[in-house]
C-alpha cells in the first residue's frame, strides 16, 4: 500500500464503509441475487462497466436502478430499440435562435449519455450502428461530435443488461463493444424462498424507499484506492498465465484448442488484476487473495472467449472453459509471497 494509506487510514475505513451501507440499500429492495449485486459495486470500484444478461422478468433494470438510487449521482436511461439512433444517445446539434441579435446557429444538445450512471437498457434489442456509438463513451469518457470533444462527467458508468441472443428481436453486440464492458454478469432465476418473499413484497402497497448513502467523491477516491490495493508478484504471474493460456495454440491444453476460436488479450488481464483489487476492497482487504481472483475469471472472460462450431456441436458454455482452465492452471499455494 502507499504512503498516503498510513496517513488516512481511519477516513479510508470509514469509506470503505459505506460499501457495505449501498450493499444494505440496494438489499432493501432487491431479493436475493447477492453475488450479482457485488459483482456491480466490484466494477463500479474498478472503474468499469458491466453487461448484465438474463431473461425477461428477473429485475434486471430495478436492479441497476436500485444502484442509482443508492448513490447521488446523475443516473440516465436510455431504452433500446431497433429504431433508436446514435443521436438518440450521445444527442445532436440544434439550430438556435439569438433573440437579441436574431443570428442562428448550431449548438450541441448532449444526450442522456452525459450522466454519471447511463443505464442502457436491452442494449441488444437495438442494431449495431447505435449500439457503437457507446465505443467512444465508454472507452474514452467522452463524445465526439463535429470535430469537437465534449468530457463525460465523472464517474462515468455504463449498465447495461441484455436478453438471451436465442430471444427473438435480438442483435448480437460487436466483439470491440463486447470488450468494452469489464464484467459480463449473469442472472439467474431466484431460488424458492426467495421467489416467494419477491411475490410477497411486490403485491402489496407501499414497498421500501432506498436512502442515499455515497456520493461522487467517495465514489471517486474509493476507485483511487482500488488501485493501491496489494497484488502479489506471485499472483500477477498467475493471472498472466491464465490469461495468456485461453489462447489456442501449441502451448494451450487441450479444452482451449478444442472449443475455443480465439481467447482473451491483454485487457482481460487488465480486468481480472482491477476486480479482483476492487472484490478485496469490498470485502475489508487490502490485499488480493488467490479466491478473489477465481471468483472473478468467469465473469471477466464469459464475453472475451469466442467458442468455435465443435464446442456449439458438443454445448459446451464459456463455463465449461473457464471450469477446464482453473482445473489445468490451479492457484498458487499461498495467498502472500514467500
Amino acid at each position: 500500500m502507499s504512503a498516503d494509506f498510513d496517513a488516512h487510514k481511519k477516513e479510508i475505513e470509514q469509506r470503505v464503509a459505506r460499501l457495505a451501507a449501498v450493499r444494505e440499500a440496494i438489499g432493501s429492495v432487491i431479493v436475493g441475487q447477492a453475488e450479482v449485486i457485488d459483482q456491480m459495486l466490484i466494477a463500479l470500484l474498478a472503474g468499469g462497466h458491466s453487461l448484465i444478461e438474463g431473461v425477461p422478468g428477473l429485475g434486471k433494470t430495478l436492479l441497476v436502478r436500485s444502484l442509482a438510487d443508492a448513490m447521488t449521482l446523475e443516473f440516465r436511461r436510455i431504452q433500446f430499440t431497433p429504431d433508436l439512433m446514435p443521436s438518440d444517445v450521445i444527442g445532436t446539434e440544434v439550430l438556435e435562435e439569438d433573440h437579441a441579435t436574431g443570428k442562428r446557429a448550431f449548438k450541441f444538445q448532449k444526450g442522456p449519455v452525459f450522466a454519471n450512471i447511463l443505464l442502457a437498457d436491452e442494449i441488444n434489442r437495438t442494431p449495431a450502428k447505435t449500439q457503437a456509438a457507446l465505443l467512444e463513451a465508454m472507452q474514452e469518457h467522452s463524445v465526439t461530435w463535429s470535430g469537437q470533444t465534449h468530457a463525460l462527467p465523472e464517474p462515468f458508468f455504463v449498465l447495461a443488461t441484455q436478453n438471451p441472443l436465442e430471444q427473438s428481436g435480438t442483435y448480437a453486440l460487436p466483439e470491440a463493444q463486447l470488450d468494452r464492458f469489464l464484467l459480463h454478469i449473469a442472472i439467474d432465476y431466484p431460488d424458492a424462498d426467495e421467489e416467494r418473499e419477491v411475490l410477497a413484497r411486490t403485491t402489496v402497497s407501499g414497498g421500501a424507499r432506498i436512502s442515499q448513502v455515497i456520493d461522487a467523491d467517495t465514489v471517486m477516491a474509493l476507485q483511487s484506492l482500488t488501485r493501491d490495493v496489494h497484488l502479489g508478484d506471485h499472483l500477477l504471474a498467475y493471472i498472466t498465465r491464465l490469461i495468456r493460456a485461453t489462447r489456442p495454440g501449441p502451448d494451450a491444453g487441450p479444452a482451449i484448442n478444442e472449443w475455443l476460436k480465439w481467447g482473451a488479450g491483454p485487457r482481460a488481464g487488465q480486468a481480472l488484476i482491477l476486480t479482483a483489487k476492487a472484490r478485496a476492497l469490498l470485502n475489508g482487504r487490502y490485499a488480493v487473495t488467490r479466491d478473489d481472483i477465481r471468483a472473478l475469471v468467469l465473469p471477466v472472460l464469459r464475453h472475451r472467449l469466442l467458442l468455435n462450431f465443435h464446442a456449439e456441436a458438443e454445448q459446451k458454455s464459456v463455463a465449461d472453459v473457464v471450469d477446464a482452465l482453473l482445473a489445468a492452471h490451479p492457484a498458487p499455494d499461498n495467498d502472500l509471497e514467500e
